[in-house]
């Protein structure tokens, strides 16, 4: 199966992007659909963040505060790092799940964390999401009310908008209006078919 790769900093309009993509008939794997999949009830992982980090992470419906367990990990590299090692191979692994299960041309695997988390080793092509900085934060303020401190901190820990361009193979510079994103999805949209084609063809021989 042929992987393509999407990143792109908080405020970038990942999922505008992939909406489109999935209209177009490809299946796109989430990385925080697999972040929260590995820590639902009932799942080792979960019991092992309560154990590490106290019972109050748990909700009275039995599943992860995700708002407290951000606020435990900010600032301090240690539980990030522990946390990391815990649900990295578990994420990992239901990633590599679903990829294989695509009946599509090809799969995108959406993660903002690609190339921190090492998933680029799950892709053939990485595309990056990008926009300016400032831009960046004026969306994340608009959306989730934000101050831009906050957002500001949030961009400083992600990789670097330079970081993330020298990785892509293709970029989408999302700053603009809707048709013209539709626009650029649909370009690459055919590249990326006649890529998979291919690639499955010398897959195949």
């Amino acid at each position: 199966m042929y992987v393509v790769g999407m990143t792109g900093g908080i405020g970038s309009g990942k999922t505008a992007v992939s909406d489109r993509f999935s209209s177009l008939g490809i299946k796109i794997v989430d990385a925080d659909i697999a972040s929260r999949a590995v820590v639902e009830p009932g799942q080792p992982a979960l019991k092992a963040i309560a154990d590490y980090f106290g019972s109050a992470l748990i909700q009275t419906d039995g599943t992860l505060n995700r708002r407290l367990l951000r606020e435990q990990i900010f600032g301090d590299s240690t539980k990030r790092r522990w946390l990391e090692k815990l649900l990295h191979p578990l994420i990992g692994a239901y990633t590599n799940a679903e990829l294989k299960s695509a009946e599509s041309p090809y799969v995108m695997l959406v993660s903002p964390l690609l190339i921190e988390a090492g998933n680029t080793r799950f892709t053939n092509r990485i595309l990056v999401v990008d926009v300016p900085e400032q831009l960046q934060i004026e969306r994340v303020m608009k959306r989730d009310s934000n101050t831009a401190n906050q957002v500001s901190a949030i961009i400083e820990v992600q990789t670097s908008r330079e970081k993330r361009l020298k990785q892509a193979d293709d970029v989408i510079l999302n700053d603009g209006s809707l048709t013209a994103l539709d626009e650029i999805v649909e370009t690459l949209h055919a590249q990326y078919e006649n890529l998979a084609a291919e690639y499955n063809k010398t897959q195949s021989q």
